[in-house]
């Protein structure tokens, strides 16, 4: 089965999903259709019985470049936008399959928190993670302040969030947020080679171990989240904001 929507694209084949960030000539980047479909997408997954595992990717040359900061403010309430996106790690984590991050060039902000919401992450060389968010003048959203000291320490965790730095795949690795780093043409092959072992064992089991493992560290998820959103609420309409974000789109566009 393979469905497609206008930023994501999900294909079923026997016992895996497949769901791809489809904004390639915006490098993933994150606007609210896209959250929708990739809520969409995953809850479809996760609904077929026969499907045991699933791998997460993007289209073209990222995984998700974060935010679009070069799209007007989405309008709507903003809890209800956030509570939205922050939706994309409660789901990723609620599902009983497994999910395989396969990341490939920029996993920026939300794109480095979709990933930290995965089960496993696998990433090519070329890969480069960041959480910009406090440079921007904004506030994580996706439980990174819950989860990424968790993976690699409160002291690492507060230098990613704290200076934005971008680190590549293999610091990564090092860090605790990637589980292996593959040349990019092996990416997405070994990824499927992950998720059809899992597929080989019973599923009960495999949910049970997810949810096992995920019990101790999503014991505080709900307040990590709702302390985000508070926190985004407040930074998101600040002059710091719209400064940030006027620089950010004078720029060349070097970096897209």
């Amino acid at each position: 089965m393979t469905s497609a929507s206008s930023t994501v694209e999900l294909a079923v084949d026997g016992s895996v999903a497949v769901v791809r960030l489809n904004r390639p000539q915006r490098l993933n980047a994150v606007v609210p259709e896209l959250v929708d479909d990739l809520l969409a997408a995953l809850r479809t997954a996760g609904a077929d019985e026969e499907v045991r595992a699933i791998v997460l990717a993007g289209r073209g040359r990222a995984f998700c470049a974060g935010h679009d900061l070069k799209e007007p403010p989405a309008e709507g309430d903003s809890r209800t936008r956030l509570e939205q996106l922050q939706d994309v790690t409660r789901c990723l984590r609620g599902l009983r399959q497994p999910v395989i991050a396969a990341v490939h060039g920029y996993a920026i902000g939300a794109g480095a928190e979709f990933a930290l919401g995965c089960d496993l992450v696998l990433a090519a060389e070329d890969a480069v993670f960041a959480f910009p968010e406090a440079g921007l003048g904004l506030s994580v959203t996706g439980a990174a302040s819950r989860l990424l000291p968790l993976l690699v320490g409160p002291l690492k965790a507060k230098r990613l969030l704290l200076l934005g730095e971008r680190i590549d795949a293999t610091t990564a690795a090092e860090l605790g947020l990637v589980n292996e780093v593959l040349p990019g043409d092996a990416l997405l092959e070994q990824a499927l080679a992950w998720a059809h072992t899992v597929a080989e064992h019973p599923p009960s089991s495999v949910a049970l171990a997810k949810r096992a493992l995920d019990a101790g560290i999503d014991s505080s998820l709900e307040t990590a989240l709702e302390l985000e959103v508070s926190h985004a609420l407040i930074t998101e309409h600040s002059a710091e904001v719209a400064e940030s974000s006027a620089r950010f789109r004078s720029r060349s566009g070097a970096d897209r």
